[in-house]
């Protein structure tokens, strides 16, 4: 006959047992999933990066071409060392939403600023044909193909994070450990979510 101690323990350990193995598990998803969100914001980082390189060098072929339309080059560069300075920010702690929310407005802004600067660049036609400038604008165009598809795959990454720590019973966990929810990186206007036009057609 087995002893009352031994089935007391039974009772009591095999609960214990797989409520720790829900908890090891739950944490390690719900670190995974953080890690993958702040990978692909590494990869958005990456691309910002580029996009603001290529900015002054464009602004700097632009300016021999555009002398009386110094306040739409120095808009531009404004807005460039704004969501540079924004992205910095947001890259220490993508899942911070402060930092985030000031990432879409800075890039919003730096988006409205470059499409004021080709606007005004289509009325010099000197600047059209000059070879530099065309091909820093098809590098620019294809990093904001690259922002767009690196943006996106984050938001999936968030997502994937976010629905897992708010599922039960993960979200136990998730509040136990202090896994706060990661925010999307979104463009608020929708006339800000279309990159700048960059060809001189």
């Amino acid at each position: 006959m087995i002893p009352v101690i031994l089935i007391v323990l039974i009772v009591l350990v095999i609960p214990v047992f797989f409520i720790a193995v829900m908890v090891i598990s739950s944490y390690n998803k719900l670190v995974s999933l953080r890690n993958r969100f702040k990978n692909a914001y590494a990869q958005i980082d990456v691309q910002l990066k580029r996009r603001y390189d290529l900015i002054p060098n464009l602004v700097e072929t632009a300016k021999g071409y555009l002398k009386h339309e110094r306040g739409t080059l120095e808009a531009v560069i404004a807005a460039r060392n704004m969501a540079s300075a924004a992205n910095t920010r947001a890259a220490a702690n993508p899942g911070d939403a402060a930092a985030m929310k000031e990432l879409a407005g800075a890039e919003a802004s730096l988006t409205g600023s470059l499409g004021r600067l080709f606007a005004v660049a289509e009325a010099y036609p000197d600047l059209k044909a000059n070879q530099t400038m065309s091909s820093l604008m098809e590098e620019l165009t294809s990093t904001e193909n690259k922002v767009s598809f690196s943006r996106q795959a984050y938001n999936d990454s968030v997502m994937g994070y976010n629905t897992t720590r708010e599922s039960f019973p993960t979200n136990f966990i998730a509040g136990m450990f202090h896994f706060d929810p990661a925010v999307l990186f979104e463009i608020q206007k929708p006339e800000e979510k279309e990159a700048p036009k960059v060809s001189f057609s």
